[in-house]
């Protein structure tokens, strides 16, 4: 069985409740306080974790304007937006991020980040970043997935978009590098994502061809997808969260509200304590639902010599007698010792 990953205080696999990792990103809106807001609100919803991405507009593209440099039309969100002027407009200042992760750990939070270049790392390490994302898109940059992994810290890999020869590329780099630390993500790396394109049954998939712990980074409406994924085999799940979605931001469409987080991390929790063991039978709790189950009574005052009919013996609650499948077995039997209403019928009376 693959081993807990530990991530600052908490041990994440699948004997653990599943580790809940509220995503900033943009949501912030450009405005310190808001964020500090955003993290004082997630950490009242319970989740373990916070998230956010460090990055530059000049870290993670460069400032041109053709073609190749512009979102799709077709986009539901950023459609014909400039790479440049949309990350310049998400990026979370890295002067920022200190007093963030402050706040985090004030709050008892775990708080990383995306990294999205070497700088970035530097600045995180400084920092005392308990792990690492690696985000969708940079599943393919191998130097800087080494670098992560060089860190020693655990590495939590989103999937979107990557074939199974680019997953198993990021998994080995990590481990050729010396770190078997790894939670990889399935996610669909489109914002918002259709349920429909969610793919869960690829956890134990992904799980398998792997080797490591698997979860969930979903850009889908609602709780849904998540609490299917714990079902799955998710022991970790990350979502997107911002104040009101009626507040705008970049990512704000697809990102929950606190009360929505909230519900993600008290369901979720349900749903991995629901999974219980792979076996059939009665549940301890159910103990005393089995004292009251059907059996065959005698509801009538009997004398010996009597004859057992319906009006004297039927299937009632609660059990002791005899089972209710032996009713047509004692039926025109005679009762040998007298019993009166209320005695549970027993083949030693009859």
């Amino acid at each position: 069985m693959t081993s807990d990953v530990r991530i600052g205080a908490h041990s994440v696999g699948p004997g653990h409740p599943p580790f809940v990792i509220a995503e900033m990103s943009g949501n912030h809106n450009g405005d310190l306080d808001r964020a500090l807001a955003i993290v004082d609100a997630v950490a009242a919803t319970g989740a373990q974790a916070l998230k956010l991405q460090t990055y530059t507009p000049d870290t993670i593209t460069i400032d041109v304007d053709g073609p190749a440099f512009r979102i799709g039309d077709e986009h539901s969100l950023w459609g014909g937006q400039n790479l440049y002027k949309l990350y310049e407009r998400a990026h979370t200042p890295w002067e920022w991020h200190e007093p963030i992760f402050e706040r985090a750990r004030s709050h008892g939070l775990e708080v990383f980040s995306s990294p999205f270049d070497p700088t970035a790392v530097e600045l995180l390490e400084s920092l005392g970043a308990p792990a690492y994302k690696i985000a969708s898109s940079e599943i393919v940059d191998l130097p800087l997935i080494e670098l992560c992994a060089r860190t020693g810290k655990p590495l939590v890999i989103s999937t979107g978009m990557a074939s199974i020869a680019e997953i198993d590329a990021a998994v080995r780099t990590a481990r050729e590098a010396g770190n078997d630390q790894l939670i990889v993500l399935g996610c669909t790396a489109s914002y918002p994502a259709s349920p429909s394109e969610s793919n869960l049954r690829g956890l134990p998939v992904l799980a398998s061809v792997t080797g490591t712990l698997v979860g969930l980074s979903d850009h889908t409406p609602g709780i849904g997808a998540p609490l299917a994924a714990v079902a799955l085999g998710a022991v970790a799940v990350e979502k997107h969260v911002t104040l009101a979605r009626d507040d705008g931001g970049v990512d704000a469409d697809f990102s929950l509200e606190p009360a929505e987080l909230a519900a993600l991390v008290v369901e979720s929790r349900r749903a991995w304590e629901a999974l219980g063991s792979p076996v059939i039978g009665p549940r301890e709790s159910e103990r005393e639902g089995l004292r009251l189950r059907r059996s065959l009574y005698v509801v009538a005052d009997v004398r010996p010599g009597d004859k057992v009919t319906p009006a004297n013996v039927r299937s009632i609650r609660p059990a002791g007698g005899l089972p209710p499948s032996d009713l047509s077995k004692v039926l025109g039997r005679t009762f040998t010792a007298p019993a009166p209403r209320g005695t549970p019928l027993t083949w030693d009376i009859i």
